[in-house]
This record gives structure tokens, C-alpha cells and sequence, in this order.
């Protein structure tokens, strides 16, 4: 069995002067990442993120009037939202993706998962410069460029933005029929769309990768925000405390269950994060040349040696790990390939023309 290369962690660079968040129609993000590291403690988005800055609510207002009637004053003196309240989240979401990324209609059933945009946005754009790390530091776009997302969700998200950035083609996997129907009716719904994200349903609960893929299917990524509790009661227990550090829990008030919302897919499984993304590097392992970087969201960074062991035994030949921050909030995901340095150059010779 191959052992696993040491661990790298890898960042890209963020512009000292954070930009405010002014509306700007969809564009094309450009082709090479930009240089230096930036500074994950200090909270900087990835430098080709679209939402540095303050957001400008009279212009998201104008291509959104609905997100008026949610809009609030912080205690900092500044326009914001209640982001304890889902409607609000979903309204706000919306604005944020048509404004933003040209996606005029985004609708999600109630109690399922409404994301962070900026933050889902920064995995992608790092995915990118991983991608453009095999590719001599240019990031490959376009249709050729082929991503999986496993636990794709009712959201769509990254599909969505993943294509709007850098025009790549999607196959979103999710276990919930009814996750799959609404992510398919946002895709139905946008020009554009339909030809650029497939969404296919994954029959065995018990796989992820297994019975999924077709044989002669070749994805150039894959990413994965896997379920983070490990039960129903540490969902809600981790829900409240952030309600509690963000000081929005009004006892006065009858608040949602989950902040954001989210189905028990979304939010546990047996085991929590640690137990998902174990089986996530065991199966990646028997699907190993038809992926060339797996990556998987790392929320809790004591997960990590168990991530690397799993790593190792399953025989990954190379293993990064990149740092992520949206404000106080420290993520980081970890990307990892079965290929050869030769075989990662005929990858990209065959496929990134």
C-alpha cells in the first residue's frame, strides 16, 4: 500500500483593503489565483471572493424588494439581518444569488439546510487554485472541468456558484428524494442551467460513492460538507449555543429548533463528522482513479489526526490541507489523490485542453 505524502496546508492571499460587498453582475473569475497567503486568523475571505466587506443593502434591496421587511440594525449601527431566523436567511440567500451570481429564481423547502454564501463560495474558489496547482497555475474552466458534490442538498449551492464562477459542470448526489426534486426545480428554473447540473439520488443510504458512479465517469474534483452531529441532541445543543455566542437567544421569544434550518441528513448521522468522512476516504478509495482531488470540509479541527490516519490507510499518495475563515469562524478543508505526478499531468493533457 502507498504511503500517504505528508500533510500540506495551502492558502491563498487576500488584498489588505477589504472592498464593501457592491452589487455586480455575474463575471467570469479570473483564470490564474492570486499570490501570497492570506491570514486565516484574522478572518479574510479567499481573495477572489465576491463578498469582502460590508454587504450594500439599498442595492440588494433594489434587485430584491422583499429582503426590506427583514433587514435590521445591529448594535454596531449598521444594516444586517437576524441570521437566527431562517425566512430571513432564505430571503437574504436569494438577494445574494441573483444579485451576486445571476441566479434569478432559489426557493428551498421549509426546514432544510439555508447556507452561508461567502463561506460556501471560499471551498470552491480554493477547490480552483487546487485544481490550477495541476494545471501550471492556471485555473482550468469551462465545461471540460467535471465536479462532484456529494450531499449536494435542497440548496444546490455549490453547483450553483461553482458553475456561475467558473462555468464547471456538476453532478450533485444527495440520499433525499425530496432534496434532489428541489435542487432539479432551482436548476428548471434558471436559464442556462439544465445542461450544466445533473442531479442524481443515491439509492443506498449506507454508501456514498458506491453504486453512485457510472464506471466510465471521470470527475476532475469532488467536495462535501458532511454532516457535522452525531445525533438530533447535539444538533440542537450546538444550534443554541451559537445563539448564545451571536447573543440571540431571547427567552421572550419562541425561536426554530436549528439555526438555519436542516434535516437530520444534513445536519447528523451516527458518528458525526468523524464517522461520515472515514467512509467517505474508505469508498474514495475503490472509485480512486475516476476522482483526481476528493475533498471533504473538516469542521472540527480534533478531527483531523483520524482524517489523516484514514488517509493513510487507505493508501492517498498526496494530502492537503487548506485553511478557511469567514470572520471569527476557522474552517479548513482537506483534499487528497490515489493518482501519480505523472498520472495527475496525463489527466490534465487529456481532459484541460
Amino acid at each position: 500500500m502507498p504511503r500517504s505524502a505528508p500533510v500540506e496546508s495551502a492558502s491563498m492571499s487576500s488584498p489588505n483593503k477589504r472592498p464593501s460587498r457592491k452589487s455586480a453582475a455575474p463575471r467570469p473569475a479570473p483564470s490564474k489565483p492570486g499570490t501570497g497567503t492570506p491570514d486565516a486568523s484574522k478572518g479574510q475571505l479567499h481573495p477572489r471572493n465576491r463578498h469582502q466587506g460590508r454587504y450594500d443593502f439599498p442595492a440588494l434591496i433594489k434587485a430584491s424588494p422583499e429582503l426590506a421587511a427583514f433587514v435590521i440594525i445591529n448594535p454596531y449601527g449598521n444594516e444586517s439581518i437576524d441570521f437566527a431566523n431562517p425566512a430571513a436567511v432564505k430571503v437574504f440567500n436569494r438577494a445574494l444569488l441573483k444579485q451576486f451570481y445571476g441566479i434569478a429564481h432559489w426557493d428551498i423547502p421549509a426546514d432544510y439546510l439555508c447556507p452561508p454564501i461567502p463561506g460556501r463560495a471560499d471551498y470552491l474558489h480554493y477547490l480552483a487554485d487546487l485544481l490550477a496547482s495541476s494545471n501550471g497555475g492556471e485555473i482550468p474552466r469551462g465545461a471540460q472541468v467535471h465536479a462532484l458534490d456529494i450531499g449536494v442538498g435542497a440548496n444546490c449551492i455549490y453547483p450553483l456558484l461553482g458553475n456561475r464562477e467558473y462555468g464547471w459542470q456538476f453532478l450533485g448526489a444527495d440520499i433525499a428524494a425530496s432534496a434532489i426534486a428541489a435542487a432539479k426545480a432551482i436548476v428548471q428554473a434558471n436559464s442556462g442551467l439544465a445542461g450544466a447540473i445533473e442531479l442524481r439520488q443515491q439509492q443506498d443510504a449506507g454508501h456514498i460513492f458506491q453504486g453512485l458512479l457510472h464506471s466510465a465517469e471521470r470527475f476532475d474534483l469532488s467536495l462535501c460538507n458532511p454532516p457535522f452531529h452525531a445525533s438530533a441532541e447535539e444538533a440542537s445543543s450546538g444550534s443554541k449555543r451559537k445563539w448564545r455566542n451571536l447573543g440571540k437567544l431571547d427567552p421572550k421569544r419562541k425561536l426554530p429548533v436549528l439555526n438555519f434550518g436542516g434535516q437530520a441528513a444534513e445536519l447528523w448521522c451516527p458518528g458525526g463528522e468523524a464517522a461520515f468522512v472515514s467512509r467517505l476516504i474508505a469508498e474514495s478509495a475503490e472509485v480512486s482513479q475516476q476522482v483526481l482531488w476528493f475533498s471533504s470540509l473538516i469542521s472540527k479541527a480534533s478531527n483531523l489526526p483520524g482524517v489523516y490516519a484514514a488517509l493513510k490507510q487507505a493508501g492517498a499518495l498526496e494530502v492537503r490541507t487548506v485553511e478557511m475563515a469567514q470572520g471569527q469562524k476557522q474552517s479548513r478543508f482537506v483534499a487528497w489523490t490515489f493518482l501519480t505526478p505523472q498520472q495527475r499531468q496525463d489527466w490534465r493533457q487529456a481532459r484541460w485542453k
